[in-house]
């Protein structure tokens, strides 16, 4: 995904949440100068009314105030202060001038809830069209050059485990891909041919990690007993077919693995290299099953 349409998502969230903010700006602003309810403006001009009109001051002079203060100064009499005023009566506040405050957290509450949302989308909408990186479980990964993974695979006594792909890889024999090419589809082939195969490490009965026999030679499940040959066909036990693989492909002598793609295993029967036990089953009774 290219960076222009990451940022256009982007700017399109910012400009959401922009235009939410306005809206409910310019309804605040024209709540608060808005009019009042007609009951409202009723009462008020009852109030008004009925209250005792206040006693009209009478205007101080200049003159009058240097006087009254010269006066102080020498002991007069102090100035008269203005009677106060009749308080005004109180008038009970208006329902519907009450109720905007609960309208406009209401409304608060939504803008902000849908700032919540647009808030989740977006990371979540930036991390899927964000680029995956290219290694590790789920993605392609570059095991190695064929002709270093297959002396790896000698020394390992004929199993090389690779955790980073969670898979298992083996040696393909050149003898049987007459065999494999009746069998496996082109994704498989690929690294058949060059001598290799790469196997995914759950068994397809019950998802055990299958580990290696050294003695038989074979792969055998420790949870149930279920036995596969070296390059994953089902010998025994009580898995449905043989073990899961991955796509592969050779690039000049790189052997890429795509742990994204799994493939299924051959179904119930399938021997394409003819490899029986080589010695001791590490897991008895499989065969029974």
């Amino acid at each position: 995904m290219s960076a222009i349409v990451i940022l256009a998502v982007v700017v399109l969230v910012l400009g959401a949440a922009a235009a939410l903010f306005t809206v409910q700006r310019n309804r605040d602003t024209q709540r608060a100068v808005g009019h009042l309810a007609r009951e409202t403006r009723g009462r008020d001009t009852k109030a008004r009314k009925d209250a005792p009109a206040p006693a009209e001051a009478t205007p101080t002079t200049g003159r009058e105030v240097e006087l009254a203060t010269a006066a102080a100064r020498q002991g007069g009499t102090d100035i008269e202060k203005a009677a106060p005023a009749a308080p005004v009566a109180w008038t009970p506040p208006d329902e519907d001038a009450m109720g905007v405050t609960r309208r406009q957290f209401m409304n608060r509450g939504i803008i902000a809830g849908f700032g919540l949302g647009i808030g989740g989308f977006a990371p979540a909408a930036l991390a899927f069209l964000w680029p995956q990186g290219s290694s590790g479980f789920g993605s392609k990964i570059s095991v190695g050059k064929v002709a270093e993974l297959k002396s790896q695979v000698e020394q390992n006594n004929g199993f090389l485990y690779y955790p980073e792909g969670r898979m298992w890889i083996t040696e393909y024999p050149e003898a049987s891909l007459d065999n494999a090419k009746k069998t496996y589809s082109p994704s498989e082939l690929a690294g058949m041919e060059a001598g290799l195969i790469a196997l995914y490490q759950k068994c397809p009965h019950l998802g055990c990690r299958v580990p290696s026999c050294p003695t038989s030679q074979w792969f055998e499940c420790g949870c149930h007993g279920s036995q596969y040959n070296r390059v994953g066909e089902k010998k025994g036990g009580p898995a449905p077919r043989g073990l899961d693989r991955f796509a592969m492909a050779i690039a000049g002598d790189a052997f890429t693995v795509d742990t994204g793609l799994i493939i299924q295993g051959p179904p119930i029967g399938t021997n394409t290299t003819g490899q029986e036990a080589e010695g001791p089953h590490c897991v008895s009774g499989g065969a029974a099953h």
